[in-house]
């Protein structure tokens, strides 16, 4: 099959490898449908601390099911629905090892041996993909396979709001109207956020902010501080850039929640007062 393969920081080529062979718990995805994500971004860069060179990236990946393994049955399948042969999938990329006390307390996503597909394993970056039949997920009819791959991303925006657990009629302000930023907003606007501000420097994103429920739309945090001088309810960072991430902090109303959803370069750091966390109540 074809492949992107990236050998080492800043090295990445398009090449044939072996068609992977699904082992007897596994189902051979045939990739429909692939994003490309900030974190493979960072595994380019060599700014991913979880990387494992070579690898071949993309996480956040759809396709049909084309090859069942040995000892998979037809009843063993996630959403609802058998898997089989034919069977159109989204897949859940994280590879827990079932056993550290985080996955023993239904907190998988904290795992202290953490894998996944296009981090520590090859990816969707590919024309297949060999997956465990417990990480697909069969698709109606109603969901393309293009829109099948947001489901990843999507749900990590739900659980950044389940993190965050804003009450309705909060104010919001958002940080980055990149794919991530752009998710989080919808999720407030239906979450009942009473005002959704946008802040980011591309036009166009603020534009399409604006027409997915932002109530305003700033290039810069400051002038969202001149309409909301006591700050915001909930803010989050969705840039993992460090200086954003000091500024938006300045953004937080007090009794207010900063959620830091951006992914960091993981040699990052940031300056915020213990004081003002204290004093203000800031969680």
């Amino acid at each position: 099959m074809r492949a992107v393969i990236i050998d080492a920081p800043g090295n990445i080529r398009v090449d044939s490898v072996p068609d992977p062979t699904p082992r007897p718990n596994e189902v051979l995805v045939r990739v429909g449908a692939c994003g490309i994500c900030g974190t493979d971004l960072h595994i380019i860069d060599g700014d991913s601390p979880l990387a494992r060179y070579p690898i071949i990236p993309g996480h956040e990946f759809a396709g049909e099911v084309v090859a069942l393994g040995s000892d998979v049955a037809q009843e063993n399948g996630n959403g609802g629905a058998s898997i089989m042969v034919g069977s159109r999938v989204a897949i859940e990329p994280n590879l827990y090892c079932g056993h550290c006390e985080f996955c023993r307390t239904g907190h998988e996503n904290l795992c202290l041996n953490y894998a996944a597909f296009g981090v520590t394993t090859g990816g969707a970056i590919a024309q297949y993909v060999a997956v465990p039949i417990a990480k697909a997920y069969a698709l109606p009819d109603t969901i393309s396979l293009r829109e099948a791959a947001l489901i990843e991303p999507v749900s990590c925006a739900v659980h950044g709001m389940h993190v965050l657990n804003p009450r309705s009629g909060d104010t919001f302000l958002i940080v980055g109207a990149g794919t991530m930023g752009l998710l989080l907003l919808q999720l407030a606007v239906r979450g009942g956020a009473s005002r959704v501000a946008m802040v980011d420097v591309n036009a166009q994103r603020l534009a399409l902010a604006e027409q997915l429920g932002a109530t305003r739309i700033y290039s810069d945090i400051k002038q969202a501080l001149q309409d909301e001088p006591l700050g915001f309810n909930c803010v989050i960072d969705a840039t993992g850039i460090a200086p954003v991430i000091e500024n938006a902090f300045m953004a937080v109303k007090r009794g207010g929640k900063f959620l830091i959803f951006g992914v960091a370069s993981h040699e990052a750091h940031i300056s915020l007062s213990p004081f003002r966390i204290y004093n203000d109540e800031i969680t």
